[in-house]
């Protein structure tokens, strides 16, 4: 049984060298695979870093830029509306004065309302002389139509007279 036991033994132990040594073909096959992966994987993340990084780096660039020229055009912007401010001040002063000028105005007006009853009653005195004058016109007429006819009248037997007169 020793014999038997030392062969299972020696047996047993060939075949644990195979399997470890199988297991470590294994093993350095699978780690090949594995650095054919993860070698190229990691060369990507370091470029995509290093990408990522000059990205950031360049946006911080265009933020400062960005901050600089806003400051700039605020203190433009801050001008015009103090510009603004004193233009408006200046347009309610205008408007003030507009205001007062037209409550003159309306006073004015008011004073002008015994002229308006002076003008209605001269109104009426020319409509008045507008008739007169109408009538005037009638009456002339009339007196032209009486001379014509009165020249008509006396024109015929004078013309026959003035025939035997010498002068």
């Amino acid at each position: 049984m020793s014999d038997l036991t030392a062969k299972d033994d020696g047996q047993e132990a060939v075949s644990d060298r195979e399997g470890i040594t199988r297991l470590s073909e294994v093993f350095e096959t699978s780690a090949r695979r594995w650095e054919l992966i993860i070698y190229p994987s990691m060369f990507a993340f370091v470029v995509l870093a290093a990408y990522g990084f000059f990205l950031i780096y360049r946006l911080a660039g265009d933020m400062h830029y960005m901050v600089i020229s806003v400051d700039t055009h605020m203190s433009v912007l801050s001008s015009n509306m103090q510009s603004m401010s004193e233009n408006m001040g200046q347009m309610t002063t205008n408007i003030r004065t507009m205001t007062v000028s037209l409550d003159s105005m309306e006073h004015k007006m008011g004073a002008l309302q015994p002229i308006l009853a002076s003008m209605e009653s001269m109104d009426e005195s020319m409509k008045s002389m507008n008739a007169s004058t109408q009538l005037m016109t009638v009456a002339t007429r009339n007196m032209q139509y009486d001379m014509s006819r009165l020249n008509s009248n006396v024109g015929r037997p004078m013309s026959f007279m003035n025939s035997f007169m010498p002068w």
